[in-house]
């Protein structure tokens, strides 16, 4: 996980952490609080995600168990190699989420370093402090949707990309892959759809 991609994730959280209102302003102090908090509401997924992943990789090896046990009695080979096939999805899914979940002790010694944190703290000033002006120009562009409609972690996702294009000069075509990969994490199919097109009429503001 690079320090950018980590600080967006750290930010997404934090800002999930905030008020939904742009009638306020944070003090680094309170920033720091809400990093923290958010850190470890991180860490706490990533403990989740292991915890799942050992589930499933269980669950997998019981099926292609039975799998073999059914071979020549009860099943047809067809069925036998359909269990099979669903069981090494589901491994390579789970080996998926891993190869992402084990970064997380680089997270943990990552996230003390200065360029994070600072990165975190000014993306969240970027975007409390200007959050009225980002959703009105968000709206301009949500062909015939109002931002507020939308759930909250999809506004907060919209409003990171806005603050990397206009704010931190980030490459509209990195900003944009930042927020699918957010997208794709956090939102479901009908908000990574939504935010894609989006992110397209956003890149012309």
């Amino acid at each position: 996980m690079h320090n950018r991609s980590l600080s967006r994730e750290l930010s997404l959280i934090s800002l999930g952490l905030i008020k939904d209102k742009g009638d306020f302003k944070l003090n680094k102090f309170q920033i720091e609080e809400i990093f923290e908090s958010a850190l470890d509401s991180l860490i706490n997924h990533c403990r989740e995600e292991l915890d799942n992943c050992e589930s499933d990789l269980e669950n997998a090896s019981q099926k292609i168990l039975d799998s073999e046990l059914q071979e020549g009695v009860e099943s047809s080979y067809s069925n036998v190699r359909d269990e099979l096939k669903k069981s090494l999805i589901k491994i390579e899914t789970v080996m998926n989420t891993l190869s992402v979940t084990l970064d997380f002790p680089k997270l943990i010694v990552s996230s003390d370093q200065k360029d994070i944190r600072e990165d975190v703290n000014q993306r969240i000033c970027n975007i409390v402090n200007n959050l009225k002006s980002i959703d009105s120009d968000i709206d301009q562009v949500m062909d015939g949707w109002r931002l507020k409609r939308l759930p909250r972690i999809d506004r907060d996702i919209l409003r990171l990309a806005y603050a990397d294009i206009n704010f931190l000069h980030t490459p509209v075509a990195v900003a944009c892959d930042e927020a699918v990969n957010l997208a794709n994490k956090y939102s479901d199919l009908q908000g990574r759809k939504f935010i894609n097109g989006v992110l397209r009429r956003l890149q012309t503001i």
